[in-house]
């Protein structure tokens, strides 16, 4: 017997919950007992047009979309995700539309989700719409771990236990089925928005028109309903993008992410001694590691489903005695690390994103900073611009976007990136590491903007404090410990071979050299088909490819680096201290704009293996601090 109705009528607002198991939102809703129940994607212009995202993402979610709206079809067949072409804050017109009586949705606390979401609880309220809101994103709320740890950011691994062990022991809700059906939607006629007003969004400034190549451009908004008024889940072609240029071979979807996530747990070994550390970045086809972080993203996979599929298997490992990794490189560990990022974002807002007004952040005099133009709440928010205040860093964080640093290992990395949507994460290491206190010094920011584009995986958290982590700006202080882009790919892959899948130029190169090409005899590099020369931006020369010579000298630039770090950390600013917040640090640091202009980091001009250097006793007494905490990434 199907359950009792009542009055309410539900809109169910998805939006990284891409998912039907384990929803706690999507149960508080049915809960209610709906009599229409009508679950929403609104096509935000926030992330269309403001947020940087590259055709491998958009594929990826749009994938995760069609999957979803399959997935509410084969329980219902009148159901579907209903794709509005519309900002989220145009929703009252949908209210009013469709009579609803409840808006409900997962909370999610990244800085500008929070801020919208403000906004559309308020706009509910107005509308005397019941508004109700279940964490679901995380294993613990964010914001509770943030008042457990003294209303702080958590820095620290250490920090992030002692807070959620005062909820409910440390140990994370258990999952929930998905739903065995949902109620219907309204009947086809009333569905239909045909009467409405449609409100097309600002398309300016658009941090994604490089990639919307289409002769007849961007069709995403000139229908609320869609091109067939039938709310279908969009394509690329209709966001102005050539599918082609979509090459990541990962696919999204709840289907997907579970039978990825079953076909690991019947490996127990692999689940049960799993230490990222010690997984490679050099492998490929398949990779190293289990690649469900992009599920975690979108929510096509429940991080809470992850923690309990693993920890019963490490659970019953330890109870037969058997090899089993310790947090907070095992798999359980990795989570974690996602846990102390959110909440550590949850704290600080729209700051934690950027150096200037962030509390936790060192204050290093990076080139290529970004510019603030603009203030929320009285605190400068960063654009999406930066100042060139070095022709030659500029001219260095070109090639390494590019994939035409010189140093095939970071070169085969940054390739996989664009191609893929994806690195290993000790691969994310060396090239943030390259890009920003191990080489190139440029502002991490930069950096946090390509992954941004770039990543299926891109978490807001997770990106932002991975690369404060690896440019030493916060969570982690030991700047005198260097990937170097030549031994540590030697490490993992000394033949080479992850070079020559994405450095195809060099395939026939002796492995003696795969590393370091310009060291090889040019009559061999003539034999192998491809010269060391020039900077890469030709793919060939007099009938040979070419491939480009280093950007620098790594082991002076390295010292270079290291001397600049060691006076930042003696100086001792923070990015809210006044003198960064007033641009008096200049003084202090004896800081030279070279010509700077501004750029944008996508369109352009803008109207051993990891090498040492003895640490003080100060950065000593720190590495002691620091010497639980092993490097933090998201799960990839």
């Amino acid at each position: 017997m199907p359950p009792k109705q009542s009055h309410a009528i539900v809109l169910f607002w998805h939006r990284t919950d891409l998912r039907l198991h384990d929803s706690p939102a999507l149960q508080a809703a049915l809960d209610l007992k709906p009599s229409v129940f009508i679950p929403v994607w609104t096509w935000d212009p926030h992330y269309i047009y403001h947020t940087r995202a590259g055709p491998n993402r958009w594929k990826f979610l749009i994938e995760c979309q069609q999957d979803l709206s399959k997935a509410y079809t084969s329980i219902n067949a009148k159901q579907k995700l209903w794709v509005v072409r519309e900002a989220p804050q145009s929703m009252p017109k949908l209210w009013k539309a469709w009579e609803i009586t409840h808006l409900v949705f997962e909370k999610d606390t990244d800085a500008c989700a929070r801020q919208r979401d403000e906004e559309i609880i308020k706009l509910a309220e107005d509308a005397g719409i019941e508004v109700v809101v279940r964490n679901g994103r995380n294993l613990f709320d964010p914001d509770e771990i943030v008042m457990k740890n003294n209303g702080e950011p958590t820095l620290t691994m250490n920090q992030l236990l002692k807070a959620s062990e005062k909820i409910n022991g440390g140990s994370p809700d258990r999952p929930i089925d998905a739903p065995e059906t949902v109620p219907d939607p309204w009947d086809d006629e009333k569905m239909k928005l045909d009467s409405l007003e449609h409100d097309v969004p600002k398309s300016k400034p658009d941090l994604n028109a490089a990639y919307r190549n289409l002769d007849d451009g961007n069709k995403q908004y000139t229908q609320i309903m869609g091109p067939k008024k039938d709310f279908a889940v969009p394509t690329l072609e209709e966001l102005g993008i050539d599918a082609a240029q979509a090459t990541t071979p990962h696919r999204g979807g709840e289907s997907v992410a579970l039978k990825m996530l079953a076909e690991y747990i019947k490996d127990e070994e692999f689940i049960g001694t799993f230490e990222k550390p010690k997984t490679s970045p050099a492998a490929f086809e398949p990779q190293a590691t289990t690649l469900l972080s992009p599920h975690l993203h979108f929510g096509s996979l429940s991080v809470r489903k992850f923690w309990w599929d693993v920890k019963t298997i490490m659970d019953k490992r330890h109870e037969k005695m058997r090899p089993t990794a310790d947090a907070p490189t095992n798999l359980l560990g990795q989570l974690l690390f996602r846990e102390m990022f959110f909440a550590a974002q949850a704290a600080l807002g729209h700051t934690f994103s950027q150096t200037i007004g962030n509390k936790i952040a060192h204050f290093i005099p990076w080139r290529l900073q970004s510019t603030h133009s603009r203030s929320l709440d009285g605190k400068p928010v960063r654009d999406s611009t930066y100042a060139v205040d070095s022709e030659e860093a500029e001219t260095w964080f070109r090639r390494w976007r590019e994939g035409r640093t010189g140093f095939p290992w970071i070169d085969a990395l940054m390739r996989q990136l664009k191609q893929e949507g994806w690195i290993h994460h000790l691969g994310r290491h060396s090239v943030a590491c390259f890009l920003t206190r191990g080489g190139c010094y440029v502002s991490w920011e930069r950096g946090v903007d390509v992954f941004q584009e770039w990543l299926i995986d891109h978490e807001e958290a997770s990106n932002v404090g991975n690369w404060m982590w690896l440019s030493c700006t916060a969570f982690f202080s030991q700047y005198y410990r260097c990937y170097s882009p030549i031994t540590y790919g030697k490490k993992w892959d000394p033949d080479g071979d992850f070079v020559r899948r994405y450095c195809p130029e060099l395939k026939d190169f002796d492995k003696k050299y795969i590393y370091e090409p310009w060291r090889a005899p040019i009559q061999d590099q003539k034999k192998w088909g491809c010269r060391v020369r020039g900077d890469g931006s030709l793919s060939t020369e007099d009938g040979l490819k070419t491939y480009p010579k280093p950007i620098f000298d790594f082991d002076r630039q390295r010292q270079f680096c290291i001397d600049s770090m060691k006076k930042a950390y003696h100086i001792g600013l923070h990015g809210n201290d006044p003198e960064v917040l007033d641009g008096s640090w200049k003084e202090i640091f004896e800081f030279h704009d070279q010509n700077a202009s501004l750029m944008d980091t996508t369109n352009g001009p803008v109207d051993s293996d990891i090498v040492d250097e003895p640490p003080s006793k100060r950065q000593k007494m720190q590495e002691h601090k620091e010497e639980n905490e092993r490097d933090g990434e998201r799960i990839d």
